[in-house]
């Protein structure tokens, strides 16, 4: 197996290292209250002052790319400024309420859907060749959907922040092995995991392992839960709960959900075509269940059953009937962690726990 250093030659790791250190310093700095506070007090009102954080990051990657040889006006590059922009400016052109409404979903997806659909090239790699730590691109969309929402739009509950919690940590990790307990009873009967134990050494195991808890953490998790969790399941349950009841939400996503999981189960190849309407099903009744108990607040559960559904949907390019189906609930577990721990940080451990436990635990999956 040849090395990640091997591949990255020292120049381009010192290339990339200040970008590297500006670019996380502002990730695990822009979520903290007191931050989107302090810009709040600067730059609400100004719209030219708003524009600056987004531009920067534009600016950003545009001379990384430059000093690697690529112009950023290059074909679908020129679009990624207005990406950036989008969001910002579509706040800064309506006032902003404590409500959440239908806007807010409009500028999510609007600018979502682009920002993951568009191939964008060359993203950005940190380093530009080799094995690649993350990118400038990927790193931006976060940043500028934290600053857009949590701090023009004044969602303060997004939850983008490291936190140490012992508690939060417990949860994260007995929600990672109830889940994976249940992916293995239910795995290894059908034949969609199996034992295949480690063939490194121990030392070479734990190297591996942790920097796939790490590439995976801040590389693929967060990305994800920040958008599914800290964004979209936010905000549903907070406008579920402005409503006088969850049932017309709850009602309306499980008729459009139920018939798209029984779409994506038999265009599939494969036996259990059944499996993904199957969980929706559970999911959503579960949901109500706990809804109609007031456990907790009113739609916290809805919004969390229409999320987990969305998150194992859109792992339909996976090709897998059973890997759709436990993405599923994999986004129950999730968003679960959230709803406890109120921080996307926490939700993305337990992501990425869940992604490296096939290495943990010596599993192969038959997709």
């Amino acid at each position: 197996m040849v090395s990640f250093y091997e591949t990255v030659s020292i120049s381009e790791l010192f290339l990339s290292l200040p970008f590297f250190i500006v670019l996380y310093f502002l990730f695990f700095t822009i979520g903290k209250l007191e931050i989107a506070y302090f810009f709040r007090r600067k730059i609400i009102g100004d719209v030219k002052k708003q524009v600056i954080f987004p531009v920067v990051l534009w600016l950003i990657y545009a001379i990384y790319l430059f000093l690697n040889g690529h112009s950023p006006f290059r074909d679908l590059l020129s679009l990624f400024p207005f990406f950036l922009l989008f969001p910002v400016l579509a706040f800064s052109s309506v006032g902003t309420s404590e409500k959440i409404n239908w806007f807010d979903f409009f500028v999510f997806a609007s600018f979502l859907l682009p920002t993951t659909l568009v191939n964008v090239q060359p993203k950005g790699d940190l380093p530009f060749h080799g094995d690649s730590f993350d990118s400038i691109y990927r790193i931006s969309i976060m940043l500028v959907a934290v600053f857009a929402f949590g701090i023009v739009r004044r969602i303060d509950d997004i939850g983008f922040y490291p936190e140490v919690s012992l508690k939060k940590l417990w949860t994260t990790v007995w929600v990672w092995l109830a889940f994976y307990a249940f992916v293995l009873t239910i795995g290894v009967s059908v034949d969609f995991i199996r034992f295949v134990g480690h063939q490194e050494n121990t030392v070479e195991l734990v190297q591996k392992i942790s920097l796939v808890l790490l590439t995976g953490f801040l590389h693929t998790a967060v990305f994800e839960e920040l958008f599914f969790r800290g964004l979209l399941q936010n905000m549903l349950a907070r406008r579920i709960g402005q409503s006088r009841s969850f049932r017309i939400f709850f009602i309306v996503a499980f008729a459009l959900l139920f018939p798209l999981a029984l779409v994506v189960g038999y265009t599939l190849k494969g036996g259990m075509q059944w499996f993904p309407a199957l969980v929706t099903l559970l999911i959503f009744a579960m949901a109500w269940f706990i809804e109609n108990r007031n456990i907790a607040g009113m739609g916290v559960y809805t919004s969390l059953a229409i999320t987990s559904t969305l998150f194992g949907l859109v792992h339909y390019h996976a090709g897998s009937i059973v890997y759709i189906g436990f993405a599923c609930i994999a986004g129950w577990a999730y968003g679960y962690v959230y709803i406890k721990t109120k921080n996307v940080f926490y939700c993305a451990l337990t992501h990425a726990l869940v992604n490296a436990s096939a290495l943990i635990f010596g599993l192969s999956l038959v997709k």
